[in-house]
């Protein structure tokens, strides 16, 4: 598996961001992070790429400042 179709679930990806669920969900009805994919009748989760992607973007905008 790829990073392109790898799937996080929850923990992993606010272990990844380190903040909380409900930041992370703020953010997504925000449009400020991605929005997760639904992969079952009672389980999501996120695209490793584009938690990729986000991050890279946060630190650039970082060094833009």
């Amino acid at each position: 598996m790829n990073e392109n179709t790898q799937i996080l679930r929850l923990p992993a990806v606010l272990a990844m961001i380190g903040c909380s669920k409900p930041t992370i969900y703020k953010w997504v009805k925000q449009g400020l992070f991605p929005a997760p994919l639904k992969i079952g009748p009672k389980a999501s989760g996120w695209l490793l790429s584009e938690i990729h992607s986000w991050i890279e973007q946060r630190s650039g905008a970082r060094g833009a400042a």
